[in-house]
């Protein structure tokens, strides 16, 4: 930031600066709260936001890698669901794209079977059981194709029957 950031300014970039320091940041959630810091003074919120890119502490595509890598293996999300909310955010599709193919592939495969399996076991017994589990799956952000062969396989019923 320039001499030209008032004593308020400072004070709220040196706050953003060390948030961001601790963990990734959202651009547009880091933005949203100088707004509210500098009461609503979005020429003042923009030009820390733009210090922060510039001095390394925000990054639109760092912050997208780390949150598809975290929802992904974490949380079991499914790529829809990831870039729905990442586009909620603001994040561009260039930067989701780039985000959902550093995502290890086998572990989300595996993650998907792993939660196919656990609730597939809670819904025994239950005669709609395939298809509150095609719903838990579609739910969790995955695409019915990446889905029916899971459940094919953790049901052992044919798509025919799905």
């Amino acid at each position: 930031m320039t001499s030209k950031g008032t004593d308020k300014e400072k004070a709220v970039l040196s706050r953003l600066q060390r948030q961001c320091a601790r963990m990734e940041c959202c651009p547009s959630d880091i933005r949203r709260k100088a707004l509210k810091a500098l009461d609503s003074d979005a020429e003042a919120a923009g030009r820390v936001v733009d210090s922060l890119i510039s001095e390394g502490y925000l990054s639109e595509k760092r912050y997208a890698s780390a949150f598809a890598r975290e929802k992904a293996l974490i949380q079991g999300w499914g790529p829809l669901k990831i870039t729905f909310q990442l586009r909620g955010k603001g994040i561009s599709d260039e930067a989701i794209r780039e985000a959902l193919s550093e995502v290890d592939s086998s572990s989300s495969e595996a993650k998907l079977r792993n939660l196919a399996v656990s609730k597939y076991r809670l819904l025994s017994g239950d005669p709609q059981s395939r298809l509150k589990l095609l719903k838990y799956l579609l739910s969790r952000g995955y695409s019915y194709d990446e889905i029916a062969p899971v459940v094919e396989e953790v049901t052992g019923k044919g798509e025919a029957e799905l």
